[in-house]
């Protein structure tokens, strides 16, 4: 029997948010902005930290560096009770910028901090996956995953996010994962035919792209028919967009982990990215199960394919 619900590998890190007026740089060479902050961020820490709020045992596991970003870490890990291994990371502990604009959009500036080709000892991340009902990847480096999570029949899911369908990066994951999330920014007029190629070419029996304030499109079943789906009207005011395709596939994994309907999935998703958007600051409020169950009550009635007397207990 596993011991994790998920296994949670790589993306740890700290964005350090700017507020701006809007995303454009203004003429002169100085801008008041209120205060500037850090924050314990990046993709594997916001779908572990989501799946951990949705009561899932979560296990997270990354490189992290011995620098004041790795304390910071640590300290949010401890504080939330989220189960977390750090291996050293001898170029310290990646970081972004993040510009956020009056409306809740941000621009980041992402410092990757590991040299190309950097991976994680097979040692320390192999006997997790044996340990994990599902793996998440969220980085390139535990290449030996996919072929260890095949043999044990564990599922694998991956974020390539915003991949242009063409750079040789993302593929190692977007090829390998049975569930592949990314996003439209970089190819919007090319996305379906994206997500066609990872469903053909790759091992993906779904694929998911979300497009912001357009919703999501997701692709699954034998037909490899792309539906759309839109976004879930936010219950509360749009500050902060940082952490939303997190809270997203965390949450449409959650739903379809129990075998829920592509649609609810989606649903669930887009919940749940509404929700992010509603705190400042990158996976500072992550929704739990009850809030989570009671919002898609809520946003049930007109979403596409969604029953909602059929919604999971």
């Amino acid at each position: 029997m596993a011991n994790f619900d998920v296994l949670v590998l790589g993306g740890a890190g700290v964005d350090t948010i700017v507020r701006v007026p809007e995303l454009a740089v203004p003429p002169g060479d100085y801008l008041p902005v209120p205060p500037v902050r850090d924050y314990v961020a990046h993709s594997g820490n916001g779908v572990a930290l989501g799946f951990h709020a949705l009561g899932l045992r979560t296990k997270f596991a990354d490189f992290i560096g011995d620098d004041p970003q790795g304390e910071l870490i640590r300290a949010r890990y401890a504080a939330t009770g989220l189960d977390f291994s750090g291996h050293p990371a001898p170029n310290g502990t990646p970081r972004s910028v993040n510009l956020v604009d009056a409306g809740g959009r941000r621009f980041s500036f992402f410092d990757g901090r590991h040299p190309e080709g950097t991976v994680l000892p097979e040692e320390f991340y192999l006997p997790l996956v044996e340990r994990a009902a599902h793996v998440h990847v969220a980085t390139p480096r535990t290449p030996a995953v996919w072929a260890a999570a095949r043999r044990l029949g564990i599922s694998t899911s991956t974020d390539v996010h915003a991949w242009n369908g063409t750079d040789d990066w993302a593929w190692p994951m977007a090829g390998e994962a049975d569930l592949v999330f990314l996003s439209s920014a970089a190819a919007p007029e090319r996305i379906d035919d994206i997500m066609k190629r990872i469903a053909t070419e790759g091992r993906a029996s779904v694929v998911i792209a979300t497009e912001g304030e357009a919703g999501s499109r997701v692709l699954a079943g034998a037909d490899g028919a792309v539906r759309r789906f839109p976004v879930a009207r936010p219950e509360r005011p749009v500050v902060d967009s940082n952490g939303a395709g997190d809270a997203y596939s965390t949450a449409f994994m959650s739903r379809w982990q129990r075998g829920r309907p592509v649609p609810e999935c989606a649903l669930a998703g887009a919940v749940s990215g509404a929700f992010a958007c509603g705190a400042a600051g990158t996976h500072e409020e992550l929704i739990t199960e009850p809030e989570l169950a009671a919002a898609l009550t809520r946003a049930a009635p007109g979403f596409p394919g969604v029953d909602p007397s059929r919604l999971a207990a």
